[in-house]
């Protein structure tokens, strides 16, 4: 059992934890609260695992993840899409909590996903309140929305509600603000993320706070990571379209703006797009290239400190 290595699922719901253990079959609940985690972390520490993981839940298992990687288990957060096409794969179909803390720890042991960093406690308030913004702008979107087929005995509340938002919308941006300006190594990201062309203080912040692997892997592995990089559809003969799918989609659909910004206002980038649509690129294909050599630029330069003039030199001509 030692040769093979221990891997725990863990399946997290409001009230209570599910926990499944591979190879040895254990299984056990805990509370999801302070004492429950107190126990759970402690059980882990005396079982030694290879592997601790759990799929991303809305935020909902952040607290434990933190007391996990605080101990310093090596805790792991999957995407659920492949969890679930994992399950699918291994005809795991029935759905309960106790078999899919079962299915992480089958995931887990097959799959093995790659530990990454810890978000620190500044950078979970921060990704907090980047996912509070874009709440907050759906809603205002919706209310807005609903204002325009709104009967008159409703509109003032409409009207009060769209208020009220833009007004928590202002504060949240200054809260972003106040709590990006207080960590001098955000800052300094921060500062060498807006020296682009097309990088605004949205996308500066939601790389920052969603995205804290930015500068650590290499261009292939973050273009991965977020969705943005092709993937084969081939099958004997047929060679199918490649696609991009997966990832952060938070991180995905601001950095769709930012390229769309880009390739109009960024040389590299507008040469780029002009330079796909000329060969016949549909524009969604062109602007998911731009997306994924934006990050690439912003990749490169998170890990070697160098602002904008610095890289273009290097990173303009290639795709």
């Amino acid at each position: 059992m030692g040769l093979e290595g221990i891997y725990v699922g863990i399946d997290v719901a409001k009230a209570k934890v599910d926990v499944a253990v591979r190879p040895t079959g254990q299984r056990w609940v805990v509370s999801y609260d302070e004492t429950g985690v107190g126990e759970l972390v402690s059980q882990m520490e005396g079982l030694g695992p290879t592997l601790v993981l759990l799929e991303a839940t809305g935020g909902l298992e952040l607290p434990l993840v933190a007391a996990l990687a605080i101990a310093g288990l090596p805790v792991v957060v999957a995407n659920p899409r492949q969890v679930r096409d994992f399950a699918k794969a291994t005809g795991a179909l029935v759905k309960t909590d106790a078999l899919d803390a079962a299915v992480l720890a089958h995931f887990a042991d097959a799959v093995r996903p790659k530990v990454r960093p810890l978000r620190d406690a500044e950078t979970q308030v921060l990704n907090s309140l980047v996912a509070r913004r874009h709440q907050v702008m759906t809603m205002l979107v919706s209310e807005k929305n609903r204002l325009g087929t709104a009967i008159s005995a409703v509109r003032p509340r409409i009207e009060a509600h769209i208020a009220w938002l833009e007004q928590e919308l202002n504060d949240l941006d200054q809260g972003l603000r106040q709590t990006l300006r207080r960590s001098p190594v955000w800052r300094e990201k921060d500062d060498l993320l807006r020296t682009v062309p097309g990088v605004g203080e949205q996308l500066s912040l939601t790389l920052l706070a969603c995205l804290p692997e930015l500068g650590t892997l290499d261009r292939r592995q973050i273009a991965a990571l977020v969705g943005v990089a092709p993937f084969n559809r081939d099958s004997g003969t047929m060679r199918g379209k490649r696609t991009v799918w997966g990832g952060r989609a938070r991180v995905r659909s601001v950095l769709y703006m930012g390229a769309m910004v880009a390739s109009q206002h960024n040389p590299v980038i507008r040469d780029l797009y002009q330079r796909l649509l000329a060969a016949g690129k549909p524009k969604k294909v062109a602007l998911v290239a731009c997306m994924r050599k934006l990050l690439t630029i912003l990749n490169a330069m998170i890990k070697h400190h160098s602002p904008w003039r610095d890289l273009t030199a290097n990173l303009g001509n290639s795709s």
